[in-house]
């Protein structure tokens, strides 16, 4: 698969990313990722997928099955030179059913390279915050 686009930044990726899923083209979402076999996508299903082949036929199974629209809230992005890693929350809307789901926890990890910024990584969860008021009790002293 050639990568016909160059991403000059992480973001330009991860805006590509979700007007790809808004379309519906696996394709066009597949050019988006780093051509290396150790790429992975885990879905908020637990499904983890190692490499390219069965991330694409993962999506088109997605994108068959309904309409997506995903409401994306950048939390956190740390980068270097060469790596990025975004902490985002998506609320997804499926087909014609208006509720939201999620939120959702999600981390991307971008790699840069000759074709500039790919995608490397995607992990989505079921967000649980009930135990965050726990978290927040905890003291973040260190020693």
């Amino acid at each position: 698969m050639s990568n016909p686009a160059n991403f000059a930044t992480p973001e330009d990726v991860e805006q590509a990313f979700y007007e790809a899923i808004l379309k519906g083209d696996a394709d066009l979402l597949m050019q988006l990722w780093a051509e290396d076999e150790e790429t992975l996508c885990v879905h908020p299903t637990g499904v983890r997928l190692s490499g390219i082949v069965p991330i694409r036929e993962s999506w088109r199974g997605i994108f068959a099955n309904a309409a997506l629209r995903v409401q994306a809230e950048p939390l956190t992005h740390w980068q270097c030179s060469v790596l990025a890693i975004h902490h985002l929350t998506e609320i997804l809307f499926v087909g014609d059913d208006p509720g939201p789901h999620g939120p959702l926890h999600v981390t991307h990890v971008y790699a840069r390279g000759a074709h500039g910024w790919r995608l490397v990584s995607r992990h989505a969860s079921a967000a649980d915050d009930s135990h965050q008021a726990m978290a927040d009790a905890v003291p973040h002293t260190l020693h």
